[in-house]
């Protein structure tokens, strides 16, 4: 059984509460529920069809129509999902019937020029690449600062796992797995080969190398279970601290509680297994999280030694660690990615690079 990624209603505070929550509504953003002025939205040109119009970013006269601020902030029908960097909303646009995702940031540590000169490198890369999520458009206003993106119905590798698991049903086979993994090696490769684009200005700089958020939550499925990668670029568009609460980036997430006895979990891990800057042996290790967790649920990451203490039986059948059903030449191929995965968790200098890592993931095809 397949679980769709439902997004959930905005709930609303009790008297005398305040709401965590980030209501869409002019009256919490813009003060005492006035009517606010309908501010345009900055477009991102991922296409060369608007070159015709000097290739400036945004709307021009030959092209269809764009929403409005107004139309988004009035559109929005449910929070998709929650972190401490920003909120993920499902916004219907009643105009051509379009549905986008909108991402809005709680806090962005850079000005409103440098915020829109990022997002729009980073839509221009994204446009490149069938395996990132495509920006459309962004805001930077005093009280909110949001990117709007494609939507995908199946939502995203979190939500098919935990809502299958939460039902006891396996949501994905082998094979859809499999082309997640490969469409998530593919989009974190592209991203690898970009350049870094240093500058000595630190207030002028975004590693364009870098994802810096690579998870499930952030792998985002199509329904054709085809995956794109979405966030890039995102970690470095809001504060330092929220980063640091909210990434894989700056320490590997410890495993889940077993909830009964089991083989005892990978002692915690060292200093070497993570670095405090961006990198890509970070996302690397990131990347493995993925796999483990999609091949064998997420204890296993927690679960690393006694994997390795077990892969002869794992590789024959004799001992169970896929949450799939999967036997003869797919079980061969589960295994050999399960030791790419693996491979992704070693210390930051033994890390294989992405290039390989997709080299290896290909040749199981």
């Amino acid at each position: 059984m397949l679980s769709r990624a439902f997004s959930k209603p905005i709930k609303r505070p009790k008297n005398g509460e305040r709401s965590e929550r980030w209501s869409w509504t002019g009256l919490d953003h813009f003060g005492n529920g006035g009517v606010m002025e309908d501010m345009p939205l900055s477009f991102c040109n991922r296409n060369h069809d608007h070159d015709h119009d000097g290739g400036r970013i945004g709307p021009c006269k030959k092209c269809p129509a764009h929403p409005t601020v107004r139309e988004v902030l009035g559109s929005s029908v449910g929070v998709m999902g929650e972190s401490p960097m920003a909120m993920t909303e499902k916004v219907v646009l009643s105009r051509g019937k379009r549905v986008y995702g909108v991402k809005r940031f709680r806090k962005v540590g850079i000005g409103k020029m440098e915020f829109g000169r990022r997002v729009e490198r980073v839509a221009r890369v994204s446009g490149k690449c069938e395996y990132l999520v495509p920006l459309s458009a962004y805001l930077y206003a005093k009280r909110m600062k949001f990117v709007v993106f494609d939507y995908y119905p199946m939502g995203s590798l979190a939500d098919l796992l935990a809502g299958a698991r939460n039902l006891g049903h396996t949501a994905l086979d082998w094979n859809q797995r499999f082309r997640i993994i490969v469409d998530t090696a593919r989009a974190i490769a592209f991203i690898h080969s970009q350049s870094p684009n240093l500058s000595k200005d630190t207030n002028k700089y975004i590693q364009m190398n870098v994802h810096g958020n690579i998870k499930s939550s952030n792998v985002m499925i199509d329904v054709d279970f085809s995956a794109r990668l979405s966030d890039y670029g995102f970690v470095q568009l809001v504060d330092r601290l929220e980063l640091a609460t909210d990434t894989g980036q700056m320490k590997p997430p410890p495993p889940p509680p077993s909830p009964s006895p089991s083989p005892s979990p990978s002692p915690p891990p060292s200093e070497s297994l993570f670095s405090e800057k961006l990198c890509q042996q970070s996302d690397v290790y990131n990347f493995g999280v993925i796999i483990l967790d999609t091949l064998g649920g997420p204890r296993a990451v927690g679960l690393k030694n006694c994997i390795l203490e077990n892969k002869e039986e794992i590789r024959d059948g004799k001992a169970e660690f896929f949450e799939f059903s999967v036997k003869g030449k797919e079980r061969k191929q589960a295994f050999k990615v399960l030791e790419i995965g693996l491979s992704c968790l070693d210390t930051l200098d033994a890390r294989p690079s992405m290039d390989l890592i997709l080299k290896s993931i290909l040749e199981e095809i």
